[in-house]
């Protein structure tokens, strides 16, 4: 590797980030061609980034991207290279996220598909970070000036969303880590799948007021 990717830090951001997309495989959220593409903050506006898939991923196919858009190490196919915007994007909203996750995760890609925000009515989602319904953003070509702004102006107007749904296409995700980011694609895609479900038998209920301080609370104390 040259000296753009030497650090070891960055190498463990790699593995991480190669161990949260085999995560995502095992929980079974993917979809049936396993696309997805997922994405690590590095020092100094670098970030990165799956090649193009994500099957059977190594550390050493990730790519390191600067926030412009260049590749400064590794390679991209264009298909990836067309994603580069979408998660700068949320790089540049969040200053405290450390992944961003993109998936089509059958499930929240209905949601996506129906325009309609998915709703926080599971406590994984409360658990893991999504204590809020997950908004719609418009659609616009992937990649496309239309479709990055349309994200920044959904991060803007919902300032504690750590996912959005891109209309007609999939399901955003952002989250400190790696980890923590899967776990939470993990959660909205059980959310979406039992909210479909429920139709059928009435339909979903909102959890009661307090609801999120109460879990809150409980997490505090196995914490001690």
């Amino acid at each position: 590797m040259s000296d753009t990717y030497d650090d070891a830090g960055d190498e463990e951001r790699g593995r991480r980030l190669v161990a949260a997309a085999e995560q995502l495989f095992t929980a079974g959220v993917m979809s049936h061609s396993g696309h997805a593409n997922l994405s690590a903050r590095l020092d100094g506006e670098r970030l990165l980034l799956t090649p193009g898939h994500v099957r059977g991923l190594r550390a050493e196919q990730l790519a390191v991207v600067g926030f412009d858009g260049q590749v400064l190490e590794g390679e991209l196919r264009s298909v990836s290279a067309e994603i580069i915007a979408m998660h700068t994007a949320v790089y540049r909203a969040r200053p405290h996220v450390g992944t961003v996750i993109h998936t089509h995760s059958p499930s929240a890609t209905a949601f996506a598909l129906a325009h309609r925000p998915l709703p926080c009515r599971t406590e994984p989602m409360l658990r893991f970070g999504q204590a809020e319904e997950v908004p719609v953003v418009p659609w616009g070509p992937r990649g496309s000036d239309v479709s990055v702004r349309g994200i920044a102006e959904v991060l803007d107007r919902c300032p504690t969303t750590a996912a959005v749904l891109l209309a007609n296409h999939g399901l955003l995700v952002f989250g400190p880590d790696p980890e923590a980011t899967a776990h939470l694609v993990v959660a909205i895609e059980e959310s979406a799948e039992a909210e479909i479900a429920a139709a059928a038998i009435g339909g979903a209920v909102d959890f009661p007021p307090g609801a999120q301080e109460a879990v809150r609370a409980a997490i505090a104390r196995v914490a001690r």
